[in-house]
């Protein structure tokens, strides 16, 4: 069964992004994002790919999971991820091209398929409100933590949850002051 991995940038108090979407204060760079061209290439959107000449395979995710909000951060690209399996969680109508395909209902059952199916992991790249509703399907949290504190803004989950444990499996230091943090669910 393949895995459904919360993978995002955060800040130490723990948001995913400003009040108003806006998560440059979060950007990896430096040794931080030289760690994600060489071990997570599939995780740049493919303008940054293009930008910084990556076209390694894919090595830990096959498909991205991304909520309305996400897919449409300003400057985003109609199709972020060619190099995944692309899906977007929206309840309402979303126009979208051949490769990203629309979850408009039965969230939980469709991730259990997808989580079923032979492959790579499940990269779950935002957002908040859709993170919360996974939250029972997620196997890992994978945090890039940058040294900065937002004080509010979007929180890595957008809804009152159920206590759910994680034990730390690894924790990463950048020189540029970025962890990587990781956990598995327990239990």
């Amino acid at each position: 069964m393949r895995r459904l991995e919360y993978l995002v940038a955060t800040s130490i108090d723990g948001f995913i992004a400003r009040t108003d979407g806006d998560f440059t204060p979060l950007l990896v760079a430096g040794d931080s994002l030289q760690a994600l061209v060489e071990e997570l290439p599939e995780t740049l959107p493919a303008q940054a790919r293009q930008a910084l000449g990556v076209d390694a395979p894919n090595r830990r995710y096959d498909t991205v999971l991304m909520g309305a909000a996400t897919y449409r951060v300003p400057g985003g690209l109609p199709s972020p991820y060619p190099q995944l399996r692309q899906y977007v969680a929206c309840r309402s109508g979303l126009d979208t091209p051949d490769d990203v395909s629309v979850i408009s209902g039965g969230l939980l059952e469709r991730v259990r398929a997808l989580k079923a199916e032979d492959g790579l992991s499940i990269w779950l790249c935002g957002g908040s409100t859709l993170a919360a509703a996974l939250l029972p399907e997620i196997d890992a949290l994978i945090l890039k933590v940058s040294p900065v504190v937002l004080g509010r803004g979007l929180p890595l989950f957008a809804a009152e949850v159920p206590t759910t444990r994680f034990a730390p499996t690894a924790v990463r230091t950048f020189a540029n002051g970025v962890t990587f943090r990781e956990y598995v669910r327990v239990g």
